[in-house]
């Protein structure tokens, strides 16, 4: 059956038009092999691979568009969603750094840290720079060309980019045991003296414009998933006669998908017009977060087991947006924005509402 295209205007029930695709001619490729994905990234990296055009970057524009696609792919198949987004993301940075983009290539960020992991970054008296330690959280990093991948220096954090066929590189994927991603390694990295190439100066990775609005792409894709979780609520509420419970559970997803949408659809704006900042992309990602949590809990209520212990694509699709919209950090990342806030009223009296 042909998935429709997720458009932040619409319903997320209703027939949509075609996709717009002319912003992008990839597009329809990648779209084409996120369908034939089945939890699998290697289609869609193949179809990365191919496209010959630079990749769509947020905040020249196309925003929407960009944040529809993403969304239309987590509601195909997340996997295929978690594939492209940092290989967007990847472009985007390059080019706020100045950096060339070359057809043909795969990419990652791993920026994330952890406990037991330090990676750091040491120069030569010549410049050079190369890697040594483990960096956690790699996701595809034995299926990938590139990474942009951060590293302790002297100086502070700063942003390196790794050709990963390099000697010194070992991929641990054996501890990866996820039910969600399943086929999506994220695993840890080791590196051993690997070459690499500096990205921006020390600090400029987290502190650059881009960040904000490249942590907004990512819900997107949450909201892509929680789509596909909602027309499976909405295709199971027409082989009965819905109940009204079921139609409740079917109303308040609706409502909260709608509600998404317009914020999804109000950030890209704001990205495109350089005014997306850290406030506004944590209240996005709370916000989509928080959905799909509840859209989860309301397909488990409204449909009970059997989809879960019979339906491989429901199934997958449920355990994929479990493990991915853990990216947000709960709590913690609600004290961030509250530290946001109050700092704001502090330093400017200022008052969100």
């Amino acid at each position: 059956m042909r998935q429709r295209p997720v458009k932040f205007g619409a319903t997320p029930g209703s027939a949509d038009s075609e996709p717009e695709t002319a912003w992008w001619p990839a597009g329809p490729s990648i779209l084409e092999a996120a369908g034939e994905c089945q939890g699998n990234p290697a289609t869609v990296l193949r179809a990365l691979a191919r496209a010959t055009v630079h990749p769509p970057v947020p905040g020249q524009g196309s925003t929407v568009q960009l944040w529809e696609f993403l969304a239309s792919l987590g509601a195909i198949d997340l996997v295929a969603a978690r594939s492209v987004e940092p290989h967007f993301d990847a472009a985007a940075i390059l080019g706020e750094a100045g950096k060339p983009w070359h057809p043909g290539q795969t990419w990652g960020v791993y920026a994330a840290e952890g406990p037991g992991s330090t990676l750091e970054a040491t120069a030569d008296d010549h410049g050079q720079w190369e890697l040594n330690g483990v960096k956690p959280w790699c996701s595809l990093a034995g299926q990938i060309s590139h990474a942009l991948i951060s590293a302790h220096t002297a100086q502070g954090r700063r942003l390196f980019a790794v050709q990963l066929d390099r000697p010194g590189i070992q991929v641990e994927t054996g501890n990866w045991i996820s039910r969600g991603m399943a086929r999506l390694p994220s695993g840890s990295v080791r590196f051993a003296s690997v070459k690499a190439k500096p990205v921006g100066p020390a600090g400029w990775y987290l502190e650059r414009a881009g960040f904000a609005v490249g942590g907004a792409g990512v819900a997107a894709c949450w909201f892509g998933g929680a789509i596909g979780i909602f027309r499976h609520l909405l295709e199971s509420s027409t082989k009965r006669e819905p109940d009204q419970l079921a139609l409740a559970w079917l109303g308040e997803a609706d409502r909260l998908l709608a509600g998404g949408a317009q914020i999804l659809h109000h950030a890209a704006g704001l990205a495109d017009s350089g005014a997306l900042d850290a406030m506004h992309a944590a209240r996005l990602r709370g916000h989509i977060a928080q959905l799909c949590g509840r859209v989860l809990q309301i397909s488990a209520e409204a449909t009970g087991p059997g989809p879960l212990a019979t339906d491989e694509n429901h199934a997958r699709r449920v355990a994929d947006l479990g493990i991915y919209v853990r990216q947000h950090h709960g709590a913690r990342d609600e004290a961030a924005l509250g530290r946001m806030v109050h700092q704001q009223h502090a330093q400017a009296g200022a008052r969100p509402w």
